[in-house]
């Protein structure tokens, strides 16, 4: 049983161990099909576009969790790290409920010590790949074309972000142009932190009192 939005379909997942040789098209589609449909990475996107207007800004922030995206779903398949998922998922599901947080303007009490948004994407962003990275050890290997595959697979999960986000800043434009983006966004970005602790801590939490 588990809450991440970073398991792949067992369907997916025994596809991926038949292919034999490059399959970079395939991969691609995988890859992209899987960002789109991952509900974690969506949450904390929504989240960190939540208030951004500016073009740049909208650039900037998602080329910082890309770059981090991409450094560990790479690093991590291709140098095989053991890392515990389940911590992973949890910190991944602590990135949503850090977001929201930040959007309520919870950090700023923190004054001076408050992390910069930037550095923070950044590094959720290597927790997401990571993420993904401890879902795909096993089921690809680097040789006869698997290198070409992993990496068609990153290709995929960005051109899948990149489709995400524009849908997510199409429902936030227009959203913004309405009377009750003010009014509703406390809401919104308290049910975000609900969502992110219950795709992450609460669901790790709840699996292991269960468990002992």
């Amino acid at each position: 049983m588990s809450a991440s939005g970073h398991d792949l379909s067992q369907a997916n997942a025994n596809y991926v161990q038949s292919i034999e040789g490059t399959a970079a098209t395939i991969f691609t589609y995988l890859g992209a099909k899987h960002m789109f449909t991952g509900f974690d990475h969506i949450l904390f996107l929504t989240g960190v576009m939540f208030f951004l207007r500016r073009a740049r800004d909208i650039a900037i922030y998602a080329s910082l969790f890309t770059v981090g995206h991409s450094i560990t779903l790479l690093s991590g398949v291709l140098a095989n790290w053991m890392v515990s998922a389940s911590i992973v998922d949890a910190i991944i599901g602590f990135s949503v409920v850090y977001k929201g947080f930040e959007n309520l303007g919870g950090i700023k009490i923190l004054g001076r010590w408050a992390p910069d948004t930037r550095i923070a994407v950044f590094v959720f962003g290597l927790f997401h790949g990571l993420g993904l990275a401890t879902k795909l050890q096993g089921l690809m290997s680097t040789e006869d074309g698997g290198l070409i595959n992993l990496i068609c697979f990153n290709v995929g999960v960005e051109l899948g972000q990149l489709a995400a986000l524009v849908c997510v800043m199409g429902i936030l434009v227009f959203w913004r142009s309405r009377p009750s983006f003010d009014r509703m966004s406390f809401v919104a970005n308290s049910a975000l932190m609900v969502s992110g602790f219950m795709l992450g801590p609460g669901f790790h939490l709840l699996q292991y009192a269960l468990s002992t």
